[in-house]
């Protein structure tokens, strides 16, 4: 769930979604992060290795996690085993897994591998309980040779009965949220197996949304197929019609009688202390309970939360809540740094601490007790359009969680200080090195770590809007909001403008158009409309603005043109000489063919009219391989001619 819709995020969401054949060990290596032998990564890794698979075995939920080192070669480590084994099935599978894993991920710093019994994940990137980014898997058995019953729909409602039941039980878990179900029909259906389970450190809430998410992602196969299974790093499900774990099962599904439509069936659990079990109704469709709500953090929930701790005659006025802002509330107050802390922290915020300054506040650096890196955005008592932003940030990066987007560490809202805590990001933001006036900053940005950055804020868009469990469209991309890590490797960043779709919206118009001239679409400039395409055409301008390290607002070539980078640009493509707009502090070093697909896919996504720039899903594929045949971009939106010395809007940029 953040978690990666499929998150956020321990390494990039990874979702396979045809039938896999092979059996385990299942690894995912992740993309970008890696280290060299013997550095101090590889040390701490080590170290891990020696004392996480002990750790977990004799944990009585089978479940251990471990930190060790400091940013950025601190390692986070996670190891969970199967609800059903014993301690030391539990010890000899974790000790495989960190004998395996580096050997199939040689030297990636995000990994994670899955077998039967257990499943090992470590990063550089902490995730946290629910935030289910990825990376996952998934497998269907097929059968090849007969339906599985002769009344499909029927069958599928009671599976989907037997889903709900089995999540249920394992959210209430308490013990090692862990759960396996049976249902035996009648002898017109199989008898079917399942099992579903979270990590232990997740409330119920929790671990049932990020069951919940996987499920229904994963329904359509499920139903099809006589077996599936998702394997995730928070939560796992699967299903058989032959039985695979071990001991009884906690939920049995009661049989319908036969002939009958199929109904709303009971659910028998044994009690929990091995009384008498009870029995409760679970509904026949699985969208009625699978799928909890999505939303973000909305607006109510901040507003009463905010409430609750004013000190106000309004404050003890009942907010009404529904179970879902109650759960926000909840993840909001365990994030919650006091202010005293983050004091300390900035050296009470000194200027000598402060990191930049916008329409919100100011931003410090600060160390937190534990040695911890953090970025402090304080909000201006004087900006109330700062506590709009905050109020949207929070509402949104909370439950937003992958490694190209900056990470929400905590929040303050106490002493009249509202504060939002980041992970420190120690290489600052893309413009101040590729618009570095005296160039030093920019020859660090050969053409590898260029193309890094620009497929690292691809992948992170298609988490917004594709991946993740909400639809965010960003409003405010460029590369001030492009921040770079310790490894060069670029997240996405200031959500203030940012705002939530529902899943099947595809625009929305505001009156009141923000963010920033040169990377705004002409749709979005001229009437206000925004979307997921309005953010490509930014995307396509940072693109550009990274292959020749030139702003677009910028005018060049002043004795013959006159334009912003996407006229320039555009002439040069035309005209077949492009590749000598390449930023020239890369002393030519770089491979041709690659910085023309990369120019090429920055026209497609600044193309004048929206329906024809390319979604980021598509964009990420385009970038990863050389055999996907690239259309011929049209002209670009705010294409400029010299002439008058004015520049026009193109004809392009006023359709859709």
């Amino acid at each position: 769930m953040a978690r990666h819709l499929l998150a956020v995020a321990a390494v990039v969401a990874v979702a396979l979604l045809a039938p896999r054949a092979t059996g385990y060990p299942w690894p995912v290596c992740g993309e970008s992060s890696s280290f060299k032998p013997n550095s101090t990564y590889q040390v701490n890794l080590n170290l891990v290795a020696a004392t996480l698979p002990k750790n977990a075995s004799i944990s009585p939920n089978l479940f251990a996690t471990a930190v060790i080192g400091a940013v950025p070669e601190q390692i986070w480590a996670m190891g969970l085993c199967r609800g059903d084994v014993n301690a030391s099935s539990c010890f000899s599978c974790l000790t495989q897994a960190f004998h395996d894993l580096p050997n199939d991920c040689s030297y990636d710093k995000d990994a994670t591998i899955y077998y039967d019994p257990c499943m090992l994940h470590y990063s550089d990137v902490h995730t946290l309980p629910g935030d289910d980014t990825g990376p996952m898997m998934d497998t269907y058995a097929i059968n090849n040779n007969a339906n599985v019953t002769s009344d499909p729909a029927r069958f599928k409602s009671l599976l989907a009965a037997l889903i709900n039941a089995t999540v249920e039980y394992a959210a209430n878990n308490s013990t090692r949220r862990f759960a396996t179900g049976e249902a035996d029909f009648n002898q017109e259906f199989p008898k079917v197996y399942s099992l579903a389970q979270c990590t232990p450190d997740q409330t119920p809430a929790q671990c049932r949304k990020c069951l919940a998410q996987i499920v229904a992602a994963n329904l359509v196969g499920f139903q099809s197929n006589i077996g599936g299974r998702v394997l995730g790093v928070n939560c796992t499900y699967r299903y058989e019609t032959a039985p695979f774990f071990n001991g009884p099962a906690m939920v049995r599904l009661a049989s319908p009688s036969s002939g009958a439509p199929a109904p709303v069936p009971a659910i028998e659990t044994p009690a929990a202390a091995g009384g008498e079990g009870r029995k409760y109704s679970v509904p026949g469709v699985v969208l009625a309970v699978v799928l909890p709500t999505l939303a973000a953090l909305n607006l109510i929930a901040c507003l009463c939360f905010w409430r609750r701790l004013r000190p106000t005659a309004e404050a003890k006025q009942p907010c009404p809540m529904d179970s879902t802002e109650a759960e926000d509330i909840e993840i909001v107050e365990s994030m919650m740094i006091d202010v005293s802390t983050l004091r300390a922290a900035t050296g009470d915020f000194d200027e000598s601490n402060k990191l930049g300054e916008g329409g919100f506040g100011a931003v410090y650096k600060g160390v937190l007790p534990d040695g911890d890196e953090i970025a402090v955005k304080r909000l201006s008592k004087s900006s109330t359009q700062g506590v709009e932003e905050l109020k949207n940030e929070l509402a949104l990066v909370a439950k937003l969680k992958h490694k190209n987007l900056v990470r929400l560490v905590g929040v303050c809202l106490e002493q009249q200080e509202r504060l939002l805590v980041y992970e420190f990001v120690p290489n600052r933001s893309l413009d101040l090195i590729l618009f570095d006036t005296e160039n030093e900053k920019r020859e660090q940005l050969d053409w590898r770590q260029r193309y890094k950055i620009i497929n690292g804020i691809a992948r992170g868009l298609q988490y917004l809007h594709e991946d993740s469990q909400l639809k965010v469209v960003h409003r405010d991309l460029k590369a001030s909001n492009i921040l770079l890590d310790a490894n060069m490797n670029p997240k996405i960043s200031d959500f203030g403008l940012a705002r939530i779709f529902e899943r099947d919206q595809t625009q929305a118009v505001t009156k009141s158009v923000v963010g920033t001239y040169g990377y705004m679409a002409p749709e979005y400039v001229m009437r206000g409309n925004y979307s997921v395409k309005s953010d490509a055409f930014s995307f396509g301008v940072m693109v550009l603005e990274i292959v020749t390290g030139r702003k677009n607002n910028d005018c060049y070539e002043s004795q013959q043109h006159s334009g912003d980078l996407l006229t320039t640009v555009w002439e040069h493509w035309e005209a077949g000489t492009v590749t000598g707009l390449v930023d020239p502090s890369m002393a030519g070093s770089f491979p041709e063919g690659d910085v023309l697909r990369c120019i090429h896919i920055g026209l497609l996504c600044v193309q004048g009219d929206p329906a024809v720039r390319p979604v980021m899903s598509s964009v990420v594929m385009m970038l990863g391989s050389n055999t996907v045949t690239l259309q011929a971009p049209s002209k670009p939106a705010f294409f400029a001619r010299n002439g008058a010395g004015n520049t026009a809007v193109s004809t392009a940029s006023v359709q859709g």
